[in-house]
């Protein structure tokens, strides 16, 4: 694994420790807070390195990736999600390693999109997305002249999950707390995907996807809307949420008001115009491949927020150790 110091491959690496078929690695610009045994740091941008450090592999599971909003220089984006791929490639057809699993995201159909499927067209909108977008291209070039190769690409949603500080844990933190406004009707859906399943169905392609390219949407369906998701809280917590909606124009308004309050101070502020339009939105994947296959997710939806919730918000814990995403 290359970049499984974050988020997703500590999951996946617990998940993988526990079966005694797998011998694993992980090579990482970062120590591991979980596998450091199981761990060597290494620069996926380093071609020397890489080529040293995937002798005697069968597989390379790559994740490592810029992924915030605020890397700089933007550089930074395609050096690592771009460069790292063509690294990666050449350092495994010089050690005769001829499989990948690949993590792209959704964020190449760009914003704003009904529903894509795998073969939608690729609009991404920012460096993330298109770097990421890049990647795959390089890969679908490579298979062109290495059509031995097995190739599995898989693109998830939002994950959330157990330790994760990004966008949805802000979001159940928010709902938590009581102190929820909800911007709109509350109908706009929201596909993610918990960590749990994610880390599972990566199991499922290393063991069901061996031959081929393959590409997949990964969510766990059925998407909540926001309605629903609040309602979730409640019951999990057993906590009553305040049911207060504020119509769009006057959350729109209040964004407004924030956007020019961080101008004027230079801070990075939790609400913005662009975070209210990205709430009020319907975002929504076609998750229809990963249905008509043989995978089984180990949790529902719901089962995920509940073990995340209860994680976060009911158990305290004995360590500080969390990952930052978006």
């Amino acid at each position: 694994m290359i970049g499984a110091s974050g988020f997703v491959g500590t999951r996946l690496l617990d998940l993988l420790k526990g079966d005694s078929k797998y011998a694993l690695k992980n090579i990482d610009l970062l120590p591991s807070h979980f596998f450091n045994e199981l761990t060597e740091i290494g620069d996926v941008r380093n071609q020397q390195q890489m080529d040293k450090k995937l002798k005697g592999a069968d597989m390379v599971i790559l994740l490592a990736a810029q992924h915030r909003d605020d890397v700089s220089p933007v550089s930074l984006y395609y050096d690592t999600n771009v460069g790292g791929m063509e690294k990666t490639l050449r350092a495994m057809e010089k050690n005769g390693v001829k499989r990948i699993v690949f993590f792209s995201s959704v964020a190449v159909y760009g914003l704003n999109k009904k529903n894509p499927n795998e073969e939608h067209p690729k609009d991404p909108f920012n460096h993330y997305g298109k770097s990421k977008w890049q990647a795959e291209q390089v890969l679908q070039e490579w298979y062109k002249t290495h059509s031995d190769w097995n190739i599995n690409i898989i693109r998830p949603t939002v994950i959330f999950g157990e330790r994760n500080r990004g966008n949805v844990y802000n979001l159940l933190k928010q709902i938590a707390s009581g102190k929820f406004l909800m911007v709109g009707d509350g109908n706009n859906k929201k596909s993610m995907a918990y960590v749990g399943n994610i880390v599972a169905f990566v199991k499922y392609m290393i063991e069901h996807c061996a031959t081929g390219y393959n590409v997949f949407n990964y969510i766990d369906k059925p998407d909540f809307t926001m309605n629903e998701l609040v309602a979730h809280v409640e019951r999990v917590l057993h906590k009553h949420i305040p049911a207060t909606h504020f119509p769009y124009w006057l959350g729109m308004l209040g964004g407004y008001g924030f956007d020019v309050l961080a101008k004027i101070t230079g801070k990075k502020l939790t609400v913005s115009s662009v975070r209210v339009k990205k709430f009020c939105a319907t975002t929504e994947f076609d998750a229809s491949k990963v249905l008509a296959s043989s995978f089984q997710a180990p949790y529902s939806l719901g089962e995920g927020l509940a073990r995340t919730l209860e994680f976060e918000f009911v158990h305290p814990r004995t360590d500080e150790v969390t990952f930052k995403t978006e």
